[in-house]
């Protein structure tokens, strides 16, 4: 056997196994964990518990906005699909939904009542740090919303106010926000049924 191949060998049969299970020890802000379910996801524990990670969710999205999770996320979300609105948000085409072979997304359609059904999350508003809060008009994020007006309105000097009733989470404003870091981020409806977001992470 090949040196490489022994060291893989290795590796993968003796290491990782000792090292998973440590990984999912770790406290949970040391580990990467602010990211999305696709829309039509099922509450967290139903959808891991149906998920097995085919990853034809991933495969179909026009926006390649999904992704597979890895070790960084938890051992307990190895594999799923996730969606990290700054590098990406979800266009809400719903495709994903159509093709998951196990109802872990349930089906949505691409219509307004489709849309208005998503709740992968809700946004936030940092003021302290937002341009516009500051007198410097931006209005990106406003924009860049499916449902401006609804789940986005504007205030003085184009001020963004969430309204959390309209609100899909589907993280188009947090990819398009201009300040570094995000000004406006949304918070996946997990992490808000579990009281874990405090407005600073």
């Amino acid at each position: 056997m090949k040196r490489r191949n022994f060291v893989m060998a290795f590796v993968v049969g003796v290491m990782l196994p000792m090292i998973i299970p440590l990984l999912d020890k770790l406290p949970a802000r040391s580990r990467f964990r602010r990211f999305l379910r696709p829309p039509g996801a099922r509450a967290e524990k139903d959808f891991l518990d149906a998920c097995i990670g085919c990853g034809q969710c991933a495969n179909v999205c026009p926006n390649k906005c999904i992704t597979m999770a890895g070790f960084e996320s938890g051992v307990e979300n190895l594999a799923t699909p996730k969606i990290v609105a700054r590098a990406k948000g979800c266009i809400l085409c719903m495709a994903c939904t159509q093709v998951c072979p196990t109802g872990a997304l349930e089906k949505r359609e691409p219509t307004e009542a489709g849309i208005r059904a998503v709740r992968m999350g809700t946004a936030f508003v940092a003021e302290d740090i937002c341009y516009s809060f500051a007198g410097r008009t931006c209005g990106v994020c406003y924009r860049a919303c499916p449902l401006p007006g609804k789940a986005l309105r504007l205030g003085l000097f184009e001020q963004p106010h969430v309204d959390p009733d309209h609100c899909v989470g589907c993280g188009l404003c947090e990819q398009a926000c201009v300040h570094m870091p995000q000004a406006i981020r949304v918070i996946s409806t997990n992490e808000l049924a579990m009281g874990s977001y405090t407005g600073t992470n």
